[in-house]
């Protein structure tokens, strides 16, 4: 086929300028990133190749070579993986729609704005090869899928365009061709610096990393010229080159703890998850018996930028005698978990398993419980304020375990925060809240809502806070599922300070009667709006508030429904009046002096104006609501 130009996705070149010109004082990255795709690459013929043995074409050497040239300024990376067709380059080089194009801009603006472009970002959402325009004018890719004939060379100076062609390659795998930059920050042609960053950043990668490098050895004695005296005056040493393997190699996750030091874990944490920042925390266990499995996974310290983007993907390798099975294996941690990285390798595993088969696998099943366990006892142990830091960043993920996990239900309970409105800003488990309980309090009281402010002053809690009760203030989207899928924690259950009735204290009948005209007047001016209008026992401050059923609908919820895009017939909920607040006395008596008064429909909008507001809610007609309240001012002035 003649060579073909072509054009980078608009959103293709915009990310190589990010990261060409945002990561210069990381170039070496791209070296981990090449050798991490070439890893990959070689895991899948693996894999491959444990049902069609023919795709080795009778090579069983897999292996990455990196090759170096210094005069005429090249680093070729290539390995004997799988390979890829036409219409794999294409893909995968032209376009990166894969990998989540708008969540990885959006990253890197996230990124950028806060402490600098975050290099292991790159990784994360899986466009690490075109970090090679850090340090290259130009690439070369030369690659041919195993088990196919054709070979396809792809060519770009990263400015805009590429051209791709057919071509002759012997063996099947992938050639990347560097021709470097003038004046980069290290020479990467020079060994020792190539053997630097590939112990640094790659060691753990599972296939050798070989370079052809300058060796130095001592001649046998009887090549050495030496004088009458029997001294040497010649050389005593002779110059070769021969392959070097610059990798350990080492899976850490198979040996004792005893044996693995914090800079192994530490460096294998960022091979597998591409985060330059230091892991949390570590579980390495080793199982055995029935089920037998080793695993090492690692609790992140902070979570990556796609941790709520659908597409994101598990954290857990896995594989079967260190033979690498696939990455984003779902079924061995939950969805709630997903953030969590690592390795596991269960011996016992079918190499041919795929993910239908692992969803009814009795072993996978044993390992993923057992998983879930170690990882929750983790949770449990850290300190206060190791754990609060972790909360930050993973709680909204801890909570939906609730919902998500009923098996784990009564653990995870024990793990999830929240503020409250005693707590000034600290984080209070549930536990913490049963100990502090005041002696006549029958519930665990909560609220919830979009903001931590609007939910402390919540008129809802007057009457809470007048018993000194605390109340949770919960303003998460998920806690909504959390307070459905938890009735109680430690046989007290949890009441919405919104919903129902809190039974704190009774409207004497004599009040409800002086106010029952009034209220059905009320109720006739708002039918469409409200299911009904009561005195209320919640409020001790202010005019008015909604409340909804007590197995209803809390209005957060209804919004978060409707932000969603789903169809929602109208809640109606009821309408609550503070019968001591003098704005109510004073409507009341307007309407029991003068019925006819046009202006008294107002007021009783006005009333339920004041209680949507409360909530954060959103009027219908703000205008028409700021021009009632300047008339009853100015009549009040």
């Amino acid at each position: 086929m003649s060579k073909e130009t072509r054009q980078f996705e608009t959103e293709v070149q915009q990310l190589m300028n990010l990261i060409v010109n945002s990561l210069y004082s990381n170039q070496e990255i791209f070296l981990r990133e090449l050798i991490s795709n070439a890893s990959d690459a070689i895991d899948k013929l693996r894999f491959e190749a444990q049902t069609h043995t023919e795709l080795l074409e009778g090579e069983g050497d897999l292996h990455i070579r990196i090759t170096p040239d210094a005069e005429k300024k090249t680093l070729t990376v290539s390995d004997n993986g799988i390979g890829m067709t036409y219409d794999d380059v294409i893909e995968n080089l032209g376009t990166i729609a894969k990998s989540g194009t708008a969540a990885f801009m959006q990253a890197l603006e996230e990124s950028k704005k806060s402490e600098g472009i975050a290099p292991e970002l790159i990784g994360q959402f899986g466009v690490g090869f075109y970090s090679a325009f850090i340090v290259a004018d130009k690439v070369t890719v030369e690659t041919r899928k195993a088990g196919e004939g054709e070979a396809v060379r792809w060519e770009s100076d990263g400015l805009g365009a590429y051209t791709v062609e057919t071509c002759s390659k012997k063996e099947h795998g992938t050639t990347i061709t560097l021709q470097l930059k003038e004046g980069l920050e290290e020479d990467f042609t020079e060994e020792w610096a190539i053997k630097r960053v590939v112990k640094q950043h790659s060691d753990f990668v599972a296939y050798p990393v070989i370079m052809n490098v300058e060796k130095t050895e001592a001649l046998p004695d009887e090549e050495i010229i030496k004088d009458s005296d029997g001294k040497p005056i010649g050389e005593t040493t002779k110059k070769f080159r021969a392959d070097e393997t610059l990798n350990s190699m080492k899976a850490i996750w198979a040996k004792p703890k005893s044996e693995v030091t914090e800079e192994e874990y530490s460096e294998f944490y960022r091979h597998i998850s591409h985060d330059w920042n230091a892991p949390l925390d570590k579980l390495h266990m080793k199982l055995e018996g029935t089920t037998e499995y080793d695993a090492l996974l690692y609790v992140p310290s902070k979570a990556p930028m796609d941790m709520y983007y659908t597409e994101k993907k598990n954290g857990i390798h896995l594989y079967c005698r260190r033979v690498f099975i696939m990455d984003d294996c779902t079924e061995l941690m939950p969805e709630y978990l997903g953030f969590i990285k690592g390795v596991v390798d269960a011996a016992d595993l079918n190499l041919n398993v795929s993910r239908e088969i692992l969803q009814q696998d009795r072993l996978v099943r044993n390992i993923r419980k057992n998983l879930v366990k170690k990882t929750l006892e983790l949770f449990s142990k850290m300190e206060k304020e190791t754990y609060d830091s972790f909360f930050d960043e993973f709680g909204a993920a801890i909570k939906s375990g609730i919902p998500m996990d009923h098996d784990n239900r009564d653990k995870i309970a024990k793990l999830i925060r929240y503020k409250t409105t005693k707590s000034d800003g600290a984080y209070v488990s549930l536990d913490e809240y049963v100990a502090n309980m005041k002696e006549d309090q029958e519930f665990i009281y909560y609220i919830t809502g979009e903001d931590l402010a609007s939910l402390a002053g919540s008129p809802h809690l007057e009457a809470l806070k007048a018993k000194d009760y605390e109340v949770l203030l919960m303003s998460d989207p998920v806690d909504e599922w959390v307070v459905q899928s938890l009735p109680e924690f430690e046989e007290k259950k949890l009441k919405s300070a919104e919903m129902g009735d809190l039974d704190l204290t009774e409207v004497d009948d004599e009040k409800k009667e002086a106010f029952k005209n009034f209220m059905e007047y009320l109720q006739k001016q708002l039918d469409d709006e409200i299911k009904e209008v009561k005195l209320s026992t919640r409020l001790k401050d202010s005019v008015s508030c909604l409340s909804g059923d007590a197995f209803g609908m809390s209005a957060y919820m209804e919004k978060i429904m409707k932000a969603s895009g789903q169809e929602m017939p109208k809640q109606k909920r009821v309408l609550e009046l503070n019968g001591s607040h003098a704005l109510v006395e004073a409507v009341k008596n307007m309407f029991e002096t003068d019925a006819g008064n046009p202006v008294l429909s107002d007021h009783a909008k006005v009333l339920y104006d004041l209680a949507v507001i409360s909530e954060g809610g959103r009027l219908e007609d703000p205008a028409l609501f700021s021009q009632r309240v300047g008339e009853l001012m100015a009549k009040a002035i």
